[in-house]
């Protein structure tokens, strides 16, 4: 057999977690699947997969060939895309991860014109905040939200979002609009889970770095729902504009501490470093470093 459509079976059934899911995406059947798995493993003479009735997982063996062989098959693609009389066509499946809020506020659209613009590309759009790995989980691009981990992904930063302390007007007309950050350490406080600060807010001032400990009401990990809950009049919420600054245009919210500043976070595109990046995922960069870098702030998008 081909060992490139053995390859093709294995990364296949390797991200889609079986036999079955992975015969709708090669074009085979279940049975066919298999039979080319197990051939690739007798090829190399490896166990790829530990099989069990109810789903596969890898083996040593195969969590090495997997990250070889999509880089395999990524370059193939890559090169077959260079070859036609359409040069430098973007075709193929895009894995592309964001954290959830980020996501359903901001990519739809943004993968939706993509898609328009190219319609032989096909994106999986993954929404976690969990910290991905792009190697294992098989992603071609990530947006990251914060400080970057050294790793040997290259990032290219294309935005920035501030956190914002917000409060309904009708809560802070009956509560008091705060003066100073310490101000906040007797408010009812919606506290996003997600926050590595924990339930003690940053500020900086001076070029200095303090906490201010709130009392959390509601604990949730959104700061969609925060925003929300904060809309809603349970206390004050502090959260990225990128989810405050539509609610506070539109009246929902209203941000007070505006000249005591919380933490500014840049917002990254990660990619796998190499020197083939695959025509599609350069493609997605760079629509994404533009629609995210034409604006100035978050006020009016959403």
């Amino acid at each position: 057999m081909d060992r490139l459509h053995l390859m093709r079976a294995f990364v296949a059934s390797a991200e889609a977690g079986s036999f079955s899911a992975a015969a709708d995406r090669v074009g085979l059947t279940n049975k066919g699947v298999s039979k080319y798995v197990a051939a690739l493993e007798d090829t190399l003479g490896v166990r790829l997969f530990h099989r069990t009735t109810r789903k596969l997982g890898l083996t040593d063996a195969g969590h090495r060939y997997l990250h070889g062989a999509r880089e395999v098959l990524e370059r193939i693609e890559t090169l077959e895309a260079g070859l036609g009389s359409d040069q430098g066509a973007v075709r193929g499946r895009l894995r592309v991860s964001a954290p959830v809020t980020f996501g359903e506020l901001y990519m739809c659209d943004v993968v939706g014109a993509f898609c328009g613009l190219n319609p032989e590309v096909e994106v999986d759009l993954r929404l976690s905040d969990r910290y991905v790995d792009l190697a294992e989980d098989g992603i071609d691009l990530a947006v990251r939200i914060g400080t970057l981990q050294d790793s040997s992904l290259l990032a290219r930063r294309v935005a920035r979002t501030d956190l914002w302390v917000v409060a309904s007007p009708a809560f802070l007309d009956a509560h008091g609009r705060p003066g100073t950050p310490e101000d906040l350490a007797g408010m009812p406080a919606i506290h996003d889970g997600n926050l590595r600060s924990g339930p003690a807010w940053p500020f900086v001032a001076g070029g200095q770095m303090r906490r201010i400990g709130i009392t959390a009401r509601v604990t949730v990990n959104s700061a969609r729902t925060a925003s929300a809950l904060a809309a809603d009049g349970m206390g004050v919420a502090l959260c990225p504009d990128y989810v405050a600054a539509p609610m506070v245009r539109d009246g929902r919210l209203e941000r007070v501490l505006a000249s005591h500043a919380s933490l500014s976070l840049d917002i990254h595109l990660i990619y796998p470093s190499g020197r083939h990046l695959p025509v599609k995922t350069r493609a997605m960069i760079d629509h994404l470093a533009t629609r995210f870098g034409d604006q100035e702030g978050w006020t009016d998008r959403g």
